[in-house]
């Protein structure tokens, strides 16, 4: 009896790491990623492209402008242009990041 688990252990054993790898290549380039990749990208393009960077510009102003004239408070005005900071250095921080955890430099 103990034979036969035995066997069966590493039956499955073998099966699992046939899976693993199968899913290893499935999941590296998934069937059907292209359309979702191009939406991903157009986002991207939309976020930061010519016009995110001019409204980002104008509202940058405005906050500037009513900052100075009092009729914001300068913490709402400082988190909009850092907010600002963030989403056109998104790439910037995560690469740093990265680079960080990864030990490299």
């Amino acid at each position: 009896m103990r034979k036969i688990f035995q066997r069966g252990g590493s039956a499955l054993l073998l099966s699992a790491l046939g899976h693993a790898a199968l899913a290893q290549t499935v999941t590296a380039d998934p069937a059907g990623s292209s359309p979702l990749l191009a939406a991903l990208t157009w986002i991207q393009g939309t976020l930061l492209g010519s016009l995110a960077t001019a409204a980002a510009v104008i509202a940058v102003a405005i906050v500037g402008f009513l900052m100075l004239a009092g009729r914001i408070e300068w913490r709402r005005g400082l988190t909009v242009i850092i907010g600002c900071f963030i989403i056109f250095g998104a790439a910037a921080i995560v690469a740093g990041i990265r680079a960080a955890a990864t030990g490299a430099g």
